[in-house]
């Protein structure tokens, strides 16, 4: 039976860690009110855990220049390149075809929904989790969509912010590199507190 996923409150720290930059350039102004907070090392006073491997997590970048800049084109084989097709088909992250854009975690996870989906069970995860599970409208996001990419090594992150609805959403896709290709290793959501990677698909 699929079970929704519990949030960590470890990776919620993370998640806060790593979007504290994008805060507080105001990317979309306050967060929601169910948003973690900018505190990065807790109550405890203790800094959230490394990605996986022990390479130090990419920082979030600022925004640059002024909002009428002209957004720098997408390199090919980028991260942002690999995450943007996501943003022009609703529910592409669970077509198997896919699959090639994952490595684990997510890998893992959405094999897993797959096997369940051809067992006749029901389904596990989402078909809109690249939009936050919000209403599709592709117009109003085009019009919003942002995005950050930061690089640390062989690990890497896009941050997605949008708007649909008047209601802000907040993404970050993980990444790391698989044989000189960047492969997506986990997704987030700030705004829902959700992670691919919490889910038990079983």
């Amino acid at each position: 039976m699929a079970r929704r996923p519990f949030l960590a409150l470890s990776t919620v720290c993370l998640l806060a860690a790593g979007l504290s930059a994008a805060a507080a350039q105001g990317l979309f102004g306050a967060p929601p009110a169910n948003a973690p907070t900018d505190n990065a090392t807790g109550d405890s006073g203790v800094p959230p855990a490394n990605a996986p491997g022990g390479a130090v997590e990419p920082a979030t970048p600022p925004v640059a220049g002024p909002p009428s800049e002209p957004a720098a084109p997408i390199q090919p084989g980028s991260p942002t390149a690999v995450v943007r097709p996501f943003y022009d088909q609703v529910g592409l992250e669970l077509d198997p075809a896919q699959r090639s854009h994952f490595t684990d975690p997510a890998k893992t996870v959405l094999d897993k929904s797959d096997a369940l989906l051809k067992s006749g069970q029901g389904e596990c995860l989402d078909p809109n989790m690249a939009l936050d599970n919000a209403d599709y409208d592709k117009a109003e996001i085009d019009k919003s969509l942002k995005t950050l990419e930061a690089i640390n090594g062989d690990q890497a992150k896009v941050i997605v912010a949008f708007v649909v609805a008047g209601n802000p959403h907040r993404l970050e896709w993980k990444f790391r590199k698989v044989d000189g290709d960047w492969k997506i290793s986990d997704l987030l959501s700030v705004t829902g507190e959700w992670a691919l990677s919490q889910y038990q698909c079983e």
